[in-house]
């Protein structure tokens, strides 16, 4: 009656995720049991015996609740440790390979899968190389079931033959409470190959002499320098190269390098002979044994070169090259000092005289281009335009000097041709155009673009063109083989001259004042002589006289009268005045003549030429 705790003990729990029911320890209320007397056949048949009642037969109990395969097994996998057999016919190394391998069985769908442990650095596809899934036992389209796993076996799946030696202790279990009598463990393969790389490295024996680390630990980084002469001048195109020598002391390795110079004509390699020990005594070799040996062992060489082979004045042979060495540098000069006792180190004059320059001809002028620009070709590769005088062409710009001349041509149709020729002040160029002349027979128009015209006799090293005081009244220029006579200027040619009358001859500008002296005289009389509306008066009077007589030929009549005029100062005397005029039939004894030669009669004869122009006109 004093018990006052009635709680039972717990009897579920879980155990590696699972959940399962174990036997109470306690009774209720912490009571304690005593352990149980009876066996276990004894318990399992008063669990299999049903009660006997006074009133007849127990009820018979309820059927357990079915549980499927995938709620019974889930989780619970068989492992079989395995290996199969590989071929490898692309090693001379090793012919097959051994890959272990780990087969899980997954209890729940009877699915399978296989996964090798990746090894790093294999060079194998490793992991899982077959996916979970059925995997079919024949073609029959039976598939594995556990019942045909077991130790020992060879265990075939697409193409691969499985060897399972071994198995967890789960599996074990499992299968021994299913009756299947399990076969005894076999031993794990290895592949030969890997146990191969896993033996140690036998390291070969080094025969008694100098250690080649302690050398290298003791000149590690220090070289010698000797600067040489390489002479390849018995050769075709052969030259003396330049090379700088390398000894390597941490391994008795020698370099060649060389020293290439700006414009020398050669690819720039640095390296003329790569980093090697270089032998210097060859074993005798037999006759019959080939000498087109690349690769030199020790066997087949009795010296190789060392620092005592080098000195200043000295000439070594390396690879059939032999090099002149004419200095070294300070290390080099110390360490022979230290280790040889060599003290002379005075340097060899190798410098050669400096070949003479030959002087550059120019050839002679082709007649293409002006002069200037053609040399540019003999002068460099890429030819530049000549350079232009920018301050000359901005002060002169569209200041032009305009000629008239007349063609000095043997053939007779060319006595008649006149052409103007403008001299460009901007950039001293000449341009020649022929006005072109009705049923002449030639079309006129431009005859020499602007160019610059040299004097005849030029050199295409000093060329001297045509300047404004060599165009005088009547010279002679010479354009490329064409002879021109000057017979007139415009008079912007005399006003600018004698604006800059110190930079022209006095001879230049005397001959244009003498040429246009008369044309002034003329201009003068006029305008001071005869009264304008006088001479129209009589113009007309006259004009009408003209045309009651016979058909007047005007183009005859202006050339008879420049005919007459030889100096071309538009002046006639009275004799050559009345001699056209009687030539044409013009009416000299009427009264209107008589008049009009009242009215301009003078010394010369002046106004009238040009008053029977305007007639004409």
């Amino acid at each position: 009656p004093q018990k006052t705790s009635f709680h039972r003990s717990q009897t579920l729990d879980f155990k590696n995720g699972y959940a399962f029911s174990r036997l109470p320890r306690e009774g209720v209320g912490g009571e304690t049991l005593f352990a149980n007397q009876l066996s276990q056949n004894e318990l399992d048949d008063l669990c299999n015996q049903g009660a006997t009642l006074t009133y007849g037969p127990a009820k018979r109990a309820a059927p357990s609740r079915f549980t499927p395969a995938f709620v019974a097994f889930d989780k619970k996998v068989l492992k079989f440790d395995a290996y199969f057999q590989e071929e490898v016919p692309t090693s001379a190394e090793e012919h097959y390979r051994i890959r272990q391998v780990g087969i899980f069985y997954y209890l729940e769908d009877d699915s399978m899968c296989v996964i090798e442990p990746v090894v790093k650095n294999s060079g194998l596809l490793q992991g899982k190389l077959m996916k979970r899934h059925r995997v079919p036992k024949n073609e029959q389209g039976d598939f594995y079931h556990w019942k045909d796993l077991n130790l020992g076996i060879n265990l075939p799946m697409y193409g691969r033959t499985y060897r399972l030696v071994n198995c967890d202790s789960f599996t074990k279990v499992f299968l021994e409470s299913q009756g299947i009598a399990l076969n005894p463990p076999e031993e794990m393969v290895s592949d030969p190959y890997t146990e191969l790389r896993r033996a140690p490295v036998q390291k070969p024996t080094v025969p008694a002499g100098p250690d080649p680390l302690r050398q290298f630990l003791i000149y590690d980084t220090k070289v010698l320098r000797f600067y040489a002469i390489w002479d390849d001048t018995n050769c075709l195109y052969g030259d003396r190269h330049p090379c700088v020598i390398h000894y390597f002391l941490a391994d008795d390795t020698v370099e060649v390098r060389e020293v290439h110079r700006k414009n020398d004509g050669r690819d720039p390699f640095p390296v003329l002979m790569k980093r090697q020990r270089l032998p210097k005594t060859f074993v005798d070799k037999n006759k019959n044994f080939p000498s087109c040996v690349l690769e030199i062992t020790d066997q087949e060489v009795l010296e190789w070169y060392s620092p005592k082979d080098f000195a200043i004045g000295k000439s070594v042979t390396l690879l059939g090259r032999t090099f002149f060495i004419y200095d070294c540098d300070k290390f080099t000069q110390n360490f022979y000092r230290e280790k040889f006792g060599i003290t002379d180190f005075q340097p060899v004059e190798v410098n050669t005289k400096p070949l003479e320059k030959v002087p550059q001809v120019i050839p002679p002028y082709n007649g293409f281009g002006i002069p200037e620009d053609s040399l540019q070709n003999c002068l460099s590769l890429i030819p530049k335009p000549p350079r232009k005088d920018i301050i000359k062409m901005l002060e002169n710009n569209l200041k032009v000097l305009r000629y008239q001349v007349a063609l000095e041509s043997p053939v007779p149709e060319d006595k008649n041709r006149r052409f103007i020729l403008s001299y460009f002040l901007s950039d001293d160029t000449i341009s020649i155009y022929e006005p072109p002349v009705k049923n002449s027979g030639i079309p006129g128009g431009k005859y020499l673009k602007k160019t610059r015209v040299a004097k005849p006799g030029f050199t295409p090293e000093n060329p001297i063109y045509y300047e404004p005081s060599d165009f005088t009244i009547g010279s002679t220029i010479e354009v490329f083989g064409h002879r021109f006579v000057i017979t007139d200027a415009d008079e912007y040619v005399l006003n600018y001259m004698e604006a800059n009358a110190e930079s022209f001859p006095t001879a230049t500008l005397q001959s244009l004042r003498d040429h246009f002296r008369p044309r002034h005289v003329v201009v003068d009389t006029v305008n001071s002589g005869i009264p304008k509306k006088d001479l129209d008066d009589l113009i007309v009077e006259v004009q009408k006289d003209l045309k009651l007589q016979e058909p007047f030929n005007t183009r005859n009549f202006h050339e008879a009268f420049h005919h007459c005029d030889k100096d071309g100062s538009g002046l006639l005397d009275k004799g050559k005045f009345l001699d056209v005029c009687d030539k044409f039939n013009v009416p000299t004894s009427t009264i209107l003549l008589k008049k009009v030669r009242q009215k301009g009669c003078c010394a010369c004869g002046i106004p009238h030429l040009q008053f029977f122009q305007k007639i004409s006109s």
